[in-house]
């Protein structure tokens, strides 16, 4: 579980750092669409993510339901 947390903290690190540091560098106008895109992609991100983990342990359950009713019968 530490060395979770300690991942978690090096990345937010990381990612700080390159914000601060590097976002200057970029020329990203100021928009609303930049904004929207810059609040709602991570977000989005994490669904699609955590989406796509809960769809392949529901075919596994499934799959492991098929496989031991098969067993039984």
């Amino acid at each position: 579980m530490a060395g979770f947390l300690l991942k978690v903290i090096g990345l937010s690190v990381g990612c700080a750092i390159a914000i601060k540091y590097i976002g200057p560098l970029l020329s990203i106008p100021a928009s609303t669409t930049n904004v929207l895109i810059a609040i709602w992609f991570p977000s989005l991100l994490m669904a699609v993510i955590f989406g796509w983990r809960w769809w392949e342990r529901r075919e596994k359950m499934e799959d492991k339901n098929e496989n031991s009713s098969s067993l039984k019968g």
